[in-house]
Parts: C-alpha cells; sequence; structure tokens
C-alpha cells in the first residue's frame, strides 16, 4: 500500500488495511497477473489502524503511516488517468505504423521504440492499478475506439499530421506526469519538514513517473524532429488534439 514512513523506538503490531474494492479491468494481462497472485482473499472492510509497522534497509523499526483520503484520491484519479492515458498512446502508435511505415520505411525503427516504450508504460500503470485494486475508467470503449481513429486518420494525413498529433499528445502527457511528480515531491518536501519520508512504494512511483515523463518528452522531440510543424494545419490540428486530451483526462479522473 502507498504510505509515509518514519523511524520510532517503540514497536507497533503489524497491520495491513485492506484495498478497497475494485470493478473488473479491462486490461487481460493485468487481470490474468492479479488472478494468479490471488493475493486478496476477502472484500470484507478493514479496521481503521494508525500505523503499520515494517522496518527500514538498515534493519530499524518504521511506522508507516497511512495516506490522508485527499493523498488516496489523488493517487486513484492520476493512476487511472495515467493507465488510460497508455491505453491511448498504445492504439495511437498501433494505428499510425502501418501508413506511414508504408510512404516512409526509414521510420519504422522509431515508431517501434516509440511503440515499445508506451507499451512498457501501459504495462506499469496495469500492474500498479491491479496491484492496488483501483477502479479503471469506464470510458475504456470510447477512449479505445477515439484513439484508435484519431492515429489511424492521422497516419493517413501524412508523417507531418502523424508527428504534429504526437508532439499535442506528448505535450499535454509531459505536463500531466510533472504535475503528479511536483506533487509527490511537495508530500515528501512536508514529510522531510518533519523529520519523515515517503514510504519505499511511493518513493518507486516517483522514480517510474519521472523515468515514464522523460521518454514521453523524448516521444515530443522525435515528432519536432521530423517536421511536426510542418503539418497542415498544425495550429488547429494540434489544438484540437491538445483541447481533447485535457478533456479526457478530466473525465478519467471522474469515472
Amino acid at each position: 500500500m502507498f504510505s509515509f514512513s518514519c523511524k520510532s523506538a517503540a514497536a507497533a503490531r503489524a497491520l495491513r488495511p485492506h484495498f478497497p474494492v475494485a470493478s473488473e479491468f479491462a486490461a487481460p494481462g493485468a487481470l490474468a497477473r492479479c488472478a494468479r497472485t490471488k493475493r486478496y482473499a476477502s472484500t470484507a472492510a478493514a479496521p481503521q489502524v494508525d500505523q503499520v509497522s515494517s522496518h527500514d534497509f538498515q534493519g530499524h523499526e518504521t511506522f508507516r503511516t497511512p495516506l490522508s483520503s485527499e493523498q488516496k484520491e489523488f493517487l486513484d484519479g492520476a493512476l487511472r488517468v495515467n493507465q488510460a492515458g497508455e491505453l491511448a498512446a498504445v492504439l495511437i502508435y498501433l494505428s499510425q505504423t502501418p501508413p506511414i511505415v508504408r510512404s516512409h520505411p526509414h521510420l519504422r525503427p522509431l515508431m517501434k521504440h516509440m511503440l515499445d516504450q508506451e507499451r512498457g508504460h501501459f504495462d506499469t500503470f496495469n500492474h500498479l492499478l491491479a496491484k492496488h485494486r483501483i477502479r479503471p475508467t469506464v470510458m475504456y470503449p470510447l477512449w479505445t475506439a477515439a484513439s484508435t481513429v484519431l492515429g489511424w486518420g492521422t497516419g493517413v494525413m501524412g508523417r507531418e499530421a502523424a508527428m504534429a498529433c504526437t508532439e499535442a499528445v506528448e505535450t499535454e502527457i509531459g505536463q500531466h506526469y510533472n504535475e503528479q511528480v511536483a506533487e509527490l515531491l511537495e508530500w515528501e518536501k512536508q514529510l522531510q519538514a518533519k523529520g519523515e519520508k515517503l514510504g519505499p512504494e511511493l518513493k518507486e512511483l516517483l522514480t517510474n513517473l519521472r523515468r515514464i515523463r522523460d521518454e514521453e518528452l523524448e516521444h515530443l522531440d522525435h515528432a519536432v524532429e521530423n517536421d511536426a510543424k510542418e503539418a497542415r494545419p498544425y495550429e488547429l490540428l494540434t489544438n484540437v488534439i491538445r483541447g481533447g486530451c485535457r478533456a479526457a483526462i478530466w473525465l478519467t479522473e471522474k469515472v
């Protein structure tokens, strides 16, 4: 479970709160992994606990303070958006690749590189949603159709339009990940002021968010290098796509 941790001399009983019940996942891979591990034997409401004991890497006794309800809500929404966004990215690249590499064979390695990275991002957030029993968005069918149409449409329009699509999407996604990184860093700063620290799972999440953000911004750079700004009509195309991304992020956070 995501948590904060702080050192203490006293010992506490090791109680771990259950995660909330989640609906079925739309991603089959995440479902299969969750089923195989059988880590959740009950969906009954868990007792409220103030602290959960653990040990740090030096062997000292530590205590993990559960996240506040506001922090849990932030993480639930953020990870739900991240998973849906990475699904959209995978589908966009899958749909763009055939028409693009047919007319520009030299772009095949680049398209494969970006697609492979997006698949890795999607797997990361599938795992986190399954592990923490976070409900995925109910908008999966709509985002699946919209992403496929967007990818195929810009791919048919040509290399410049496809790259303009990548530039627009990665601009919004990069900003979205930056906001999440900034939020976790603010939590860390507040904890350090009290002599505490982020729990190991939040530290790992922060590391992953930074890595994924940097890879998304790498895709943006590739798009600009491949004449994204030469697309016609560039301003209209990128503004519509960016507006759609912002609307999708807002809606996915809620449902």
